[in-house]
């Protein structure tokens, strides 16, 4: 297990004291927040995959194939 040594800002300081207040460690907020600073960095990555891949004409054309294929009428 790795240890983090982190120095704060007063505005920080302030926002880990409100999210403390209901008694959770400061480690435990710091673990959630490290979690979900991944999980929103792996979100925004897969919503900038979709966009990419939204936009690639290979891609679209493949979608609209297999469209035709299932009877989509409004495939083109």
């Amino acid at each position: 297990m790795a240890v983090l040594t982190i120095e704060l800002d007063p505005t920080t300081e302030q926002v880990l004291a409100r999210l403390t207040a209901d008694g959770r460690s400061a480690t435990d907020v710091v673990r959630e927040a490290i979690r979900l600073a991944d999980r929103l960095r792996r979100l925004e990555q897969a919503r900038a995959d979709a966009e990419r891949l939204g936009k690639d004409p290979d891609d679209l054309a493949e979608v609209r194939a297999i469209r035709r294929e299932l009877g989509d009428p409004d495939a083109r």
